[in-house]
């Protein structure tokens, strides 16, 4: 398949994740990890001393909108949900806005959906901002249709670069108990192994529908069809986890370099038998992204309240 759509062109098909990235911190290093490169490790910012939860909280839930839908297809249900209402402009946003949180609340009704959602949610931000990669399968339109979670991947973007086809399937692990870091990260890999080995079925299944963008419809057919030559796939896994390691609040670079400390230990006290089981040409496209919070639980439950308003 030939590019037929310039490299800036994608840039339209991003949503905003800057102001959500405001309040998170990221930084790169190896961690201990498999494959030896450098992986994202991040946290929720700080503004001197004081974490920026609330803010975090905010401008995570602000992205939920365009997680569900697409712009383009925002704009559809905006013209003819809204706009054919006589609501001004302003009032069908509003709407709209409530209208895609409540459908993103129908599957927060327990406690595992919730951290699933939450996971995805940050997953769908941090893929674009760190892999510059646009949405190509959107999950959540996917999982509103069907009376149960849909199994698979829980993010699929797509980049173009210098002519070559990126693809990025992303899973996204949340766990709120205390010493589970190294069962997610496990688990991560497990789940990520099953996408890879899905994906290409799972795409091909939604290739005509709605959840993919109609100017990504073509790389879409393409990949089904196996036409495309010079393409990758790559692999993002978000590990969030509950942190319980004191920290010393003295200054924010302090604060960021002892939590880089804290994902390099936990990385270096893992087994290292759980990265056998990724095979040797596949390991070099593993990205992780980890992200401790500290009574994560508590967070949740803030997400949650705010999601409900």
């Amino acid at each position: 398949m030939e590019s037929s759509m310039a490299e800036g062109e994608f840039k339209e098909m991003f949503t905003c994740t800057q102001m959500l990235m405001n309040h998170v911190y990221c930084f790169q290093h190896s961690f201990n990890l498999l494959p030896d490169k450098d992986h994202t490790g991040a946290c929720i910012n700080h503004s001197d001393l004081l974490e920026c939860r609330e803010d975090f909280v905010d401008e995570l839930l602000n992205t939920v909108p365009e997680w569900v839908y697409s712009q383009q297809k925002a704009d559809e249900i905006m013209t003819k949900f809204f706009a054919r209402s006589g609501r001004s402009p302003r009032n069908a946003q509003k709407a709209f806005d409530r209208y895609t949180i409540n459908k993103f609340r129908v599957r927060t009704t327990g406690k595992i959906s919730l951290q699933g959602q939450f996971g995805e949610l940050l997953l769908f931000n941090f893929i674009q901002h760190l892999h510059n990669a646009a949405p190509l399968l959107r999950k959540m339109p996917i999982t509103l249709s069907t009376p149960m979670e849909r199994p698979g991947a829980d993010a699929i973007h797509y980049r173009l670069q210098d002519g070559k086809h990126l693809f990025f399937l992303g899973e996204a692990k949340t766990y709120t108990a205390d010493y589970r870091f190294a069962v997610a990260f496990e688990d991560a890999i497990d789940s990520m192994l099953k996408t890879f080995l899905n994906h290409r079925k799972e795409l091909g299944s939604y290739v005509y529908d709605e959840f993919i963008d109609d100017r990504l419809q073509h790389v879409a057919q393409a990949y089904k069809d196996n036409t495309i030559d010079d393409f990758e796939v790559h692999l993002v896994c978000v590990i969030t986890y509950n942190e319980t390691e004191l920290l010393q609040k003295t200054s924010r670079a302090e604060i960021n370099e002892q939590i880089r400390k804290i994902i390099e230990d936990r990385g270096a006290a893992l087994k290292r038998e759980i990265f056998e089981k990724i095979p040797a040409g596949l390991l070099p496209r593993f990205n992780y992204i980890i992200l401790p919070v500290w009574k994560l639980d508590e967070l949740l439950q803030d997400f949650e309240q705010k999601l409900g308003r």
